[in-house]
């Protein structure tokens, strides 16, 4: 890991701005092509991932399917559900609980039990834990050591900023997908359905991919105005979140033990834009 310290002085004035965040421990980094480009904070804090885990469950879901273990269109989950529809939150199942609220497909409704079957499922086909097979399948390919899965797949991930930004890294150039597999992660899956960001807003195009939620043209959304529609990536509520932008060809990721809440609606857009505006200079790439 670069310190902030050591990089251009715009990125690291960019990056100082975790320090306005009101969080006892607070830590970010920005990832290019390479690897990491800047960071700031512990990047080797424990911190909880909550929802940031769910990019990660995905990753060894996609690789299961990639494996002949289970097919993205098979039935999972509520009747006329299948994998992809638990992937991109469009099975009906609710935030929590396992009563269904709509028809497959009809309506983008975030949900925490699709990604906890998601596991099950996986953890069936593949043999052993969830928390064995994705170390398997994921976290040790990636040299993600750190980090364990001590609750649901859905949210249960505890780990440091450095193994998060290995996780961006992957997201930025995948490694342990095929091509194809890869950009059906970050395709909008479903497209033109409604739905609700919980604690970002209501869309009436709520776009995700498999296990990554879309920019698109959300407004207003925790990424920035500068990051491309094609932004991709995922917030957790324990106030952290990490972004892939293609066109920018960068990541950020960053963790906090801040829960997430307004303040992080409002302090996430400008340091985003701060970001991209300082990791975008000659100077910086």
């Amino acid at each position: 890991m670069t310190p902030a310290s050591d990089t251009e002085p715009g990125l690291a004035d960019a990056l100082a701005a975790i320090d306005e965040w009101d969080a006892a421990h607070a830590a970010a980094a920005v990832i290019g092509p390479d690897g990491v480009v800047a960071g700031r904070g512990d990047l080797s804090r424990t911190f909880r991932w909550a929802s940031v885990t769910k990019p990660v469950t995905a990753l060894a879901v996609l690789v299961a399917a990639d494996r002949g273990l289970l097919d993205l269109d098979e039935a999972a989950g509520p009747p006329g559900s299948t994998v992809r529809h638990l992937l991109a939150h469009t099975s009906g199942l609710p935030f929590e609980g396992t009563t269904t609220l709509a028809a497959p497909g009809s309506r983008r409704i975030y949900s925490n039990p699709g990604f906890d079957e998601l596991g099950r499922l996986v953890s069936e086909r593949a043999g052993g834990t969830f928390e064995a097979v994705l170390a398997r399948f994921v976290l040790e390919p990636l040299e993600v050591t750190g980090t364990r899965l001590l609750e649901r797949p859905s949210q249960g991930l505890h780990g440091p900023l450095a193994d998060l930004a290995r996780v961006a890294l992957e997201l930025l150039r995948p490694t342990l997908l095929d091509p194809v597999a890869a950009a059906a992660m970050r395709t909008v899956a479903f497209p033109g359905l409604p739905g609700v960001v919980p604690g970002v807003g209501n869309y009436e195009h709520c776009d995700w991919g498999l296990g990554v939620e879309i920019r698109g043209d959300k407004r207003p959304h925790w990424t920035s105005d500068a990051n491309s529609p094609e932004t991709f990536g995922h917030i957790g509520g324990s106030g952290g979140f990490l972004w892939v932008d293609p066109a920018a060809d960068l990541a950020l990721v960053a963790l906090t033990d801040r829960d997430y809440g307004p303040w992080a609606l409002a302090a996430w857009p400008p340091f985003s834009a701060g970001i991209l505006t300082a990791a975008t200079t000659p100077a910086a790439r």
